[in-house]
């Protein structure tokens, strides 16, 4: 075997999508600090494969969100799919995983909403807006995706802590409801949601400027770190 230690000079996000599905208000508690009912069914959006993020990058907050400003962090456990994943049962579900990392999904609040039509999708899909990283754990390291501590810190204040076990759906449903009729190709990574605590919904609120670092932690994953610039 090798005995070399190489010093790792640049860390990459663990993979490079081949798209980028998303669940909005899959968290109880965050859906009531939202004010908005708890969902019948997944709330998807998409986020453009542009926006993709690697682990010590820069966060850049556009010009166009930054009077007022606007741009939020969100800690999410992404799924990454392994094989073609079509018409999955929930029992099945799981064996379509690759394995998992983590996410923030940055968001532009104004951008989300009357800004951009409506549609959510504009306002998380800016460059840089989808930090993964920093490993790929796979299904062995993590056999029960819906029990992980998972967690925010904004210049080292906690400001969201919660577990993915309150999920309203977990990962074996959104499976299911994604693949009806619909391939999931492999490399789909697929952000399930944030809990509670982001910056909008805080009173004062709180939003990403120059000089933060955000770190979002998740149980079996590790910390996924930005620094955040402005444009």
């Amino acid at each position: 075997g090798c005995s070399d230690i190489v010093k790792i000079k640049k860390l990459l996000a663990p993979i490079v999508p081949t798209a980028i599905f998303c669940i909005g208000l899959n968290y109880k508690i965050h859906a009531q600090e939202s004010g908005m009912p708890v969902p019948k069914v997944p709330v998807l959006f998409h986020k453009n494969l542009g926006s993709l993020n690697n682990p010590y990058d820069p966060i850049v907050v556009p010009k166009i969100a930054q009077n007022p400003p606007e741009v939020d962090y969100e800690c999410e456990l992404a799924v990454v799919i392994g094989k073609p994943c079509l018409n999955v049962s929930r029992q099945d579900a799981l064996n379509y995983v690759l394995g998992y990392t983590a996410s923030n999904d940055v968001s532009a609040r104004k951008w989300q909403t009357e800004r951009g039509g409506g549609q959510w999708n504009y306002g998380k899909s800016f460059d840089t807006f989808c930090p993964l990283g920093p490993v790929l754990s796979s299904t062995s390291v993590i056999p029960n995706p819906n029990n992980l501590k998972i967690s925010t810190t904004l210049n080292g204040d906690v400001m969201q802590s919660s577990n993915t076990n309150d999920m309203i759906f977990d990962i074996p449903t959104i499976l299911q409801f994604l693949s009806q009729s619909t391939t999931l190709l492999p490399g789909t990574v697929i952000l399930t949601g944030t809990p509670e605590g982001v910056g909008f919904a805080r009173k004062p609120p709180v939003f990403l400027k120059k000089g933060d670092v955000v770190t979002i932690n998740i149980e079996n994953i590790g910390k996924l770190t930005n620094p955040v610039l402005e444009e």
